[in-house]
């Protein structure tokens, strides 16, 4: 029997469905909610199992109906991309089971499996964590699905982007009619295109930071066809607002250093970086929210648009 006093937050379609999907003789005794995420709640499940031990899986559920008409794409997305990560070596969960449009579950709903590790947000190690950050991506970048994925979506126009106030008006202008231009043609890649260090788990070992290691990277769910730049660009966009517009510019060089390929033509590469940097200017509230509950409490929604503002104008300075 499920211990409804600690598993009362899973609504009951959705208890009795992965409640279906375990291993006989087994039940659910405990659930977390995980913060941190924007779009999804998220919850550790620990499983106990027929020995006796524990086991724990991930319960993502789109319960928002703000994105509820998105969910069903993002969760049939997310399973195929776990899919298809199955065996290649990529560090990502396993899918145990789907249901993206709430046919057994309250709300559109994925079952996988938990990996060990937490993202690491704090300023402290990002030296060393960079480089594997990179690595990492490179990594992603170098799959080759034999069935080709949907091509990637821009997220932002130049009729949508929000200036922060007191922004550089005049940088932000010159911005804006950059992604007022047609894309740049591209060698496509396999897209994360959530690639960010919040959705990369690391291991830290008693030594410390120092030591740490990647161990999962996680939500697969606009896995994509694109330019690796769009991804370098989006995790270059979170480093600069977590840690300041300097390591944002400093991640594309990390990159290229871990073997990676971007364009070679240097208005090109800026294309992205800004579409990508301005995207951010129209989430800045959600994005900083999320940053907050996983302990970043000192990152308020004006000291982003701060940095943004910085890293945005850092970017159009490129240009000479």
């Amino acid at each position: 029997m499920t211990n409804q006093d600690e598993a009362v937050a899973v609504p009951p379609l959705t208890l009795a469905w992965v409640s279906r999907h375990l291993e006989v003789g087994e039940r659910i005794v405990r659930t977390e909610v995980l913060y941190g995420g924007i779009t999804a709640e998220m919850r550790r499940l620990t499983i106990g199992t027929r020995d006796g031990g524990t086991r724990d899986l991930v319960l993502r559920s789109f319960v928002d109906p703000f994105y509820g008409e998105r969910a069903e794409d993002w969760l049939s997305r997310e399973a195929g991309a776990l899919t298809l990560l199955a065996g290649s070596g990529v560090p990502a969960p396993g899918l145990v089971a789907v249901d993206p449009t709430a046919a057994h579950c309250e709300y559109p709903s994925l079952l996988m499996t938990h990996m060990a590790g937490r993202p690491v947000l704090d300023d402290a190690g990002l030296e060393t964590r960079l480089p594997l950050l990179a690595r990492q991506l490179v990594e992603i970048h170098a799959l080759r699905p034999a069935v080709r994925l949907r091509e990637y979506a821009a997220l932002t126009t130049a009729d949508t982007v929000v200036v922060p106030k007191g922004a550089d008006a005049a940088a932000w202008a010159a911005a804006i009619n950059v992604i007022r231009k047609p894309a740049p043609p591209y060698e496509g890649r396999f897209l994360h295109r959530d690639f960010q260090p919040g959705n990369v788990l690391f291991g830290v070992p008693p030594s410390g930071l120092a030591g740490a290691r990647i161990t999962g990277v996680v939500d697969w769910a606009a896995t994509s066809w694109g330019p690796a730049d769009l991804d370098v660009a989006h995790c270059s966009t979170n480093l600069a607002l977590l840690h300041g517009p300097a390591w944002g510019l400093r991640f594309p060089e990390a990159y290229e250093e871990a073997g990676g390929v971007l364009d070679a033509a240097p208005s090109e590469r800026l294309y992205w970086q800004v579409r990508d940097g301005l995207a951010c200017s129209e989430e800045v509230q959600s994005v900083v929210r999320a940053w907050r509950e996983a302990g970043r409490t000192e990152l308020t929604t004006r000291a982003v648009e701060e940095r943004l503002d910085a890293y945005v104008t850092a970017l159009m300075d490129t240009l000479g």
